[in-house]
């Protein structure tokens, strides 16, 4: 649901937003949520940051290494099937393993991301 109303939407019809030579995106943003495609590509890496934003990342295919700073653990390792919670300014890293398609779902959506002020991405 997008200003007020049911929409449908296929993600072969979105456009694909070119970030850098190793990472493109697709973007389905609602009211207070926004769902994405990531394609990361094997040796794709996303900087340390943070954002107010909650977000979950969905992987569907590929290998992806998560960093969270302050954390005690070692690096998260998610493959097909495996699902990560960030909670808000929670500062993350990640770098593909493999060629890579990650759904991430954040509330609210990213403004950064909308506005194209994601600087940390493009390159």
């Amino acid at each position: 649901m997008a200003n007020g109303k049911v929409q449908q939407f296929k993600w072969d019809d979105m456009p694909k937003e070119k970030l850098s030579d190793l990472i493109d995106r697709r973007i389905i943003t609602g009211e207070k949520i926004m769902l994405t495609h990531v394609y990361l590509k094997k040796g794709a890496v996303v900087p340390m940051h943070a954002h107010h934003n909650e977000q979950v990342a969905y992987i569907l295919e590929g290998k992806i290494k998560f960093w969270i700073e302050n954390e005690d653990s070692e690096p998260i390792t998610l493959g097909p099937g495996d699902v990560l919670t960030l909670p808000s300014n929670t500062p993350h890293k990640a770098e593909a393993l493999e060629d890579t398609l990650d759904v991430d779902i954040f509330s609210p959506p990213r403004e950064d991301w909308l506005k194209k002020e994601d600087d940390y991405l493009r390159g």
